[in-house]
């Protein structure tokens, strides 16, 4: 009797009985797309892992090693007496090298800054612009053995350089054998040569700024300095953060221009990270303490760019 009083089981909803199989099926179905998306991404991660991961971890087990560059069972365990050996009394690798390197990249973010700028803003105003970002791009797509000896040659004492400065009546100067200007001297060509791509960075920076800007700025009166300072060099802001960081890195890394021009002389003036540490793995053989300036040299040049993306987001561009 109670049972017949007891209302009999809603029935399931159509779809409530394949539920769980159609689940299941999606389930199955993205694990299948995901196995062949890494199938098709296999080739990209060995190449990362053959040319990036493993020489890396190599790299570093070597910073804590003494090697020669032999045979792989002279590897000799030392700690961290590579890095420390770096900073010791007596070392030069922080003074001048590491030195001479932040100089040399602050130095040429100066100049190819303050230059691109300058120029980028004339070429916008010209006719045949085309011609003319060609024409200062060049540079990059010279070989730099090619603009080191060129400019090598300008700067010695029969050169075009001294030349001109002979033509005005001032002396000559030997930019690359005095230890005080060999430096300025490299910084002046790496800025010159990397014109070409900053330029091209900030004219297209230019022509996203919208010309009704400046049009409001004529009709209230403002100069040509205001309008510089007030509008195109605030709204150039996201290209000049790119041009910073880019040019910045190229300097510290720098390496194949300075042992052009200079092979690091005379004396250390113009050495730098890049070099020492070529010097030390092949010239020496001592690649644990050349992986170890290079690991060193990696946290400057991390530092550095988040330092640079910290100011530049402080001062109002999220970039």
């Amino acid at each position: 009797m109670v049972n017949a009083l007891v209302p009999e089981t809603a029935e399931r909803a159509p779809g409530a009985r394949t539920a769980g199989p159609a689940v299941d099926g999606r389930t199955r179905h993205r694990r299948r797309q995901t196995v062949v998306a890494y199938l098709f991404l296999a080739p990209v991660l060995l190449f990362f892992a053959v040319f990036l991961v493993l020489p890396l971890g190599f790299a570093l087990l070597l910073s804590m090693s003494r090697w020669s560059g032999f045979a792989l069972s002279d590897i000799e365990p030392v700690g961290l007496d590579n890095f420390t050996g770096l900073f010791a009394d007596g070392s030069t690798f922080l003074t001048p090298i590491l030195t001479n390197t932040l100089l040399f990249a602050l130095g040429t973010v100066a100049l190819a800054l303050a230059g691109s700028v300058l120029v980028a803003t004339c070429i916008d105003k010209l006719r045949f612009q085309g011609l003319w970002r060609t024409l200062y791009f060049l540079p990059i797509v010279t070989t730099v053995v090619a603009v080191g000896n060129v400019w090598k040659y300008m700067y010695e004492p029969g050169g075009l350089v001294n030349g001109v400065l002979n033509a005005v009546g001032l002396d000559s100067v030997a930019f690359l054998a005095d230890p005080d200007t060999a430096l300025p001297s490299v910084v002046v060509v790496q800025a010159w040569a990397s014109l070409g791509s900053a330029i091209l960075v900030l004219t297209a920076g230019l022509k996203s700024i919208p010309e009704s800007y400046y049009e409001a700025a004529a009709l209230d009166g403002a100069g040509p300095v205001t309008v510089f300072w007030r509008i195109t060099l605030p709204l150039l802001r996201p290209s000049l953060l790119f041009v910073c960081v880019t040019q910045f890195l190229t300097g510290l890394q720098s390496f194949a221009l300075i042992i052009v021009m200079t092979k690091g002389g005379p004396g250390d003036a113009t050495n730098v990270a890049a070099l020492e540490m070529y010097r030390l793995a092949f010239s020496y053989g001592d690649w644990g303490t050349a992986s170890a300036a290079a690991f060193v040299l990696f946290v400057v040049v991390l530092a550095v760019t988040l330092a640079q993306l910290w100011w530049f987001r402080r001062t109002g561009e999220d970039a």
